[in-house]
């Protein structure tokens, strides 16, 4: 994949949780996040036990779907960085397994339906071996936004 993920979202460090995108196509993407150790949540998140805010597995997936959406408006013409992704709704979360430090894993986003401006997804992580993490439906919105 010849783009970076920042080119593709508005989203920059600390709070981007996309590595790369390994592939898409008309209706799903799959990235990729290895989740580093250094990172500040995990010295409260637990201390001496650090695991993966759920929040940010989810924030993963949201990000990976505004990736998607980035790509398919930029399939029908428009210019990168025209818009942005705006999350509408969330629901059907279901965490499986725990992420920890050095964990890589897998974030594949799915395309159901699009209607009245908003496009409907699902997404899931699973670990580098397989082992599912999470699953969650939502619905985002690619809003242009309006000059002050």
């Amino acid at each position: 994949m010849s783009q970076s993920i920042t080119d593709l979202i508005p989203h920059r460090p600390p709070f981007l949780f996309v590595d790369e995108v390994v592939e898409h196509d008309a209706e799903s993407l799959t990235a990729r996040r290895t989740w580093r150790g250094d990172e500040d949540f995990y010295s409260g998140h637990y201390p001496g036990a650090p695991i993966t805010p759920g929040v940010l597995l989810c924030e993963a997936v949201f990000q990976a779907g505004a990736a998607y959406l980035s790509l398919q408006v930029q399939a029908a013409g428009a210019e990168p960085g025209e818009g942005v992704p705006l999350l509408a709704k969330i629901g059907e979360v279901r965490f499986r397994n725990p992420v920890f430090p050095g964990d890589e894993v897998l974030i594949t986003v799915n395309r159901k339906e699009a209607m009245g401006g908003f496009t409907m997804m699902t997404g899931k992580i699973q670990k580098a071996d397989g082992t599912r993490v999470l699953s969650v439906s939502y619905s985002v919105a690619w809003k242009v936004p309006e000059s002050k």
